[in-house]
């Protein structure tokens, strides 16, 4: 299960190749396609797009692996993921431009097996909050008295 783990943070935090069809095919080669993300099913396409916009939004990618449990067909990693803000990043509030601050982000992915090992459902929980405060993106509002 650590190899699935590695490969899984490296297509995430190092470059994917230029060509789609090879970015596309390295993604397969770890989730079914289409895959579940938080419910909604996403092509393999859709997470080349997902990778290039994170690893676009940030230099020097890297995760530290807290905690990892396994069952039959589930995994579920804890992780810190590191970078520093070097390009636009897309968030469900807009895009922040960049920052050049560094960012560290609690992130726990909960992943659903298919008997071959791919990973075919995920739900992922990440203090997206925790981020857009470390980028300026977000702050309390000052109280009135």
């Amino acid at each position: 299960m650590t190899t699935l783990i590695d490969d899984l943070m490296r297509l995430w935090s190092q470059p994917l190749p230029t060509d789609d069809a090879a970015a596309e095919a390295a993604v397969r080669r770890l989730y079914t396609d289409p895959v579940t993300i938080n419910g909604a099913p996403m092509s393999a396409a859709d997470l080349v797009a997902r990778a290039r916009a994170l690893q676009g939004a940030f230099e020097g990618l890297g995760h530290q692996l807290v905690d990892r449990v396994e069952a039959p067909g589930k995994v579920v990693i804890g992780f810190y993921l590191r970078g520093r803000h070097t390009g636009p990043y897309p968030t469900p509030l807009g895009v922040v431009a960049p920052t050049g601050r560094a960012i560290e982000a609690r992130t726990t992915d909960i992943l659903t097996l298919t008997d071959d090992g791919l990973v075919s459902d995920v739900w992922v929980i990440s203090d997206e909050l925790g981020v857009l405060t470390q980028l300026g993106a977000a702050a309390l509002a000052a109280t009135v008295s």
